[in-house]
């Protein structure tokens, strides 16, 4: 309660941690290009499960995705950037998930996929797909003063955004530098490049399935 009302309230992307900083960043735009992970998960085929379900439960159903996610990504050391639609997006940055950001990430998206395959205490199983990269991106406070909010920017996390887009429910989609630096075992593990939407080159990824045990 004191630091409550010193203004030290823990911080709403990830309550670990004092909210005071991050503010700071936002009050006075604050931020650099900085080595992070990041993941993006989405339900695959929501716009279908939402045909044939009232639009109240298929909010049930999107709260126990969030909730879960949100867990995850806190327990990993990660940023609950943002919630749109039925995507979910975590950043990894070295400040709160040090130098094993990647494998942290990883980890972050294996436990998401057990989780929502096995439909948890509320008994929904969620076909989600999810996107994972490591890469040097802008993280900190972008938009105007008085909306200003914590992100990150640049190539990367479009190329996590397209994974996610890309993998098949129960998949995790790896891009080679975060399998390298998250100890990821890619002996085992299939091979994929893919060619994503504004890409000039195929991006190498490895297939992580959900229900793997092996850990990086």
């Amino acid at each position: 309660m004191l630091m409550r009302w010193r203004g030290r309230a823990p911080w709403p992307n990830n309550p670990d941690y004092c909210g005071a900083c991050f503010q700071l960043l936002d009050r006075y735009h604050g931020g650099a290009e900085i080595e992070s992970s990041f993941l993006f998960a989405d339900i695959r085929g929501s716009t279908t499960l939402a045909e044939g379900m009232s639009p109240t439960a298929f909010r049930t159903l999107l709260d126990h995705f969030y909730n879960i996610a949100a867990r995850v990504l806190v327990a990993h050391d990660g940023i609950v950037d943002k919630f749109v639609g039925d995507e979910v997006v975590g950043i990894f940055i070295p400040a709160l998930a040090h130098e094993s950001h990647p494998a942290q990430a990883i980890a972050a998206a294996r436990a998401l996929l057990e989780e929502t395959s096995d439909g948890g205490s509320a008994g929904l199983s969620l076909p989600v797909g999810v996107g994972v990269a490591t890469g040097t991106a802008f993280v900190g406070s972008v938009g105007e003063t008085h909306t200003a909010a914590m992100t990150a920017l640049g190539d990367i996390v479009n190329v996590t955004a397209r994974l996610a887009s890309a993998a098949r429910p129960g998949e995790i989609l790896v891009n080679d530098r975060a399998a390298e630096q998250g100890g990821l075992e890619t002996a085992s593990l299939e091979v994929r490049r893919l060619e994503l939407k504004g890409k000039t080159q195929p991006t190498t990824v490895y297939v992580v399935n959900a229900g793997r045990t092996s850990t990086p």
